[in-house]
């Protein structure tokens, strides 16, 4: 990755070079996930073994579309990390690095930019308390385009930061507000209801989305695609775009690839219980891309 380089303003352009963190660096062994899980709200205690078989299945699917680069083990972190999009925000002219609004996850920012340093990434910012900021929270729409969740991961003062890195590039800062759902101790993000997934399509969960957001969402000609509530818990909304209209998703919600692929959009999937289902973190959670192509506004 270089500076000024384009493309990045994008959830959807061609899948360059992407980042992961895998289990034997982030969970590290089974002991290390009994005594995290519960305190960091995991649903169940994924088992090791089983994690890095799906891990590798999964990074195996995206080394045909990818380059990968891979996180170190870092002692200062939880298993959480394994969640390697959160940290960061990707730019055109490299990263913002965030701070993290569970309190558990505040040392993850520090270690990644250890690792972007060796990978000759820029960093360009630095979100500082008391302003918060999560990557999850952040989704760019175009490229000139940025939506950002308000919530209890991501504040209005680490807003007001972000938008003065942001100003140099001419970009939009587009609020969104989210609900309180399950509380603070949840892993919502903006992108648990918001997945671009082409140039003008977005899988959405639109009961949980404010109106105005939606609104312009569709002032921006983007198809939206309704996620079924039986398949939102289960992370239907969240799937990773590898390129326009190509999709990689969390196997176990057929009713939402079948919209999917309705709608034009390739749809390949994942076998995700102890990475994914258990600790809340879809393949945008488990990916933080470092490159992608540029791609034709929509």
């Amino acid at each position: 990755m270089r500076a000024g380089a384009g493309g990045n303003h994008s959830e959807v352009g061609a899948l360059k070079r992407v980042l992961v963190k895998r289990p034997e660096q982030a969970f590290i062994s089974q002991s290390k996930l009994d005594a995290e899980w519960k305190q960091l709200g995991y649903r169940e205690c994924p088992d090791f073994r089983k994690a890095a078989r799906e891990h590798d299945a999964f990074v195996s699917i995206l080394s045909e579309h990818a380059e990968i680069a891979t996180c170190p083990e870092d002692p200062s972190v939880t298993i959480d990390s394994i969640y390697v999009r959160d940290a960061s925000l990707l730019t055109n002219q490299g990263m913002v690095m965030c701070n993290m609004g569970k309190p558990e996850r505040v040392p993850e920012p520090s270690a990644l930019m250890k690792e972007f340093t060796s990978l000759s990434v820029p960093v360009v910012g630095v979100i500082r308390s008391p302003g918060l900021l999560e990557g999850g929270d952040a989704a760019w729409l175009n490229d000139y385009t940025l939506a950002v969740g308000r919530g209890y991961r991501t504040n209005s003062q680490g807003l007001d930061q972000l938008k003065r890195w942001l100003e140099p590039s001419g970009c939009d800062l587009v609020v969104v507000d989210l609900p309180h759902w399950n509380g603070p101790g949840d892993v919502f993000h903006l992108m648990s209801i918001l997945s671009p997934v082409d140039t003008d399509k977005a899988l959405v969960y639109s009961r949980l989305m404010p109106v105005v957001f939606r609104n312009r969402l569709l002032e921006l000609n983007y198809k939206l695609i309704d996620v079924p509530d039986d398949e939102f818990e289960s992370m239907g909304c969240n799937v990773l775009a590898l390129s326009p209209g190509r999709v990689l998703a969390l196997a176990g919600n057929p009713l939402t690839r079948r919209l999917l692929e309705q709608a034009g959009v390739e749809v390949l999937e994942y076998v995700g219980k102890e990475i994914s289902l258990k600790g809340l973190g879809g393949p945008t959670c488990l990916t933080r891309p470092l490159l992608r192509a540029t791609v034709a506004a929509n």
